[in-house]
């Protein structure tokens, strides 16, 4: 058993605010349903509230129209994509730049594509309730967890982590786009996983190495460019 000082109690919720986090989530579980069922278009808050069991009244104060229910849904939804990144992010520091990379692709796509119906209607509705600043919001989050992760490194980079988080960032965003502009994510989640992680890992080592072309004393008699290795001074 941990000592006094390092035990940390949770705050326990009264039972009006257990009923009103279990309403919420009932009301957005209910949101994700009829939207999979209906479409966005014909989506209403009526039919979320009769879906999740509770009255128009009931859904109206936590959401005040269909663009907020949305909304949340896509927040929650990146939500636990964000925590997702976070938390392989706390968990692989100190490790290798190939096994770092590893874990956060896998844990991203995981997360991403855990329910791939799902997000392929998040997907589909993001334009339509401001998503592009919820996405803004959660990968600058992603982008700080994963900066703490890569400074971490037991091979430490000579690039910029800074530019090697959003360069990664983008190009799992890029896959998973791809996978759900498809129509066929869980077929490809696999064979796109691999090919991610080879992607990466190349990428990182020349990040590590420092990979640089030198135009005059690396050219070869017929001009073509030589790659040298050489460490940061």
């Amino acid at each position: 058993m941990p000592p006094r000082s390092q035990v940390v109690l949770e705050p326990r919720k009264s039972p009006v605010q257990a009923r009103s986090a279990a309403s919420v989530d009932a009301i957005l579980e209910a949101t994700i349903q009829v939207l999979l069922h209906v479409g966005k278009e014909r989506l209403t808050t009526t039919g979320v509230a009769l879906r999740a069991g509770v009255s128009v009244g009931t859904l109206y104060q936590y959401f005040p129209n269909k663009s907020a229910l949305l909304q949340a849904a896509l927040r929650r939804h990146l939500l636990e994509v964000t925590e997702a990144v976070e938390l392989v992010c706390t968990e692989q520091k100190s490790e290798t730049l190939r096994k770092m990379v590893t874990a956060l692709i896998t844990a991203f796509l995981q997360a991403k594509m855990r329910d791939a119906k799902t997000s392929v209607a998040l997907y589909s509705v993001s334009s339509d309730v401001d998503g592009a600043r919820i996405v803004s919001r959660m990968g600058t989050r992603s982008n700080k967890a994963i900066v703490r992760m890569l400074e971490s490194a037991s091979d430490p980079l000579t690039t910029d982590p800074q530019l090697v988080a959003s360069m990664l960032q983008g190009a799992m965003v890029g896959v998973s786009r791809r996978m759900l502009e498809s129509g066929a994510a869980e077929k490809q989640l696999d064979l796109l996983r691999r090919e991610l992680i080879f992607v990466a890992c190349a990428y990182l080592d020349a990040c590590s190495a420092r990979v640089s072309v030198k135009s005059e004393e690396n050219t070869g008699p017929s001009g073509t460019f030589f790659f040298r290795s050489s460490a940061r001074t």
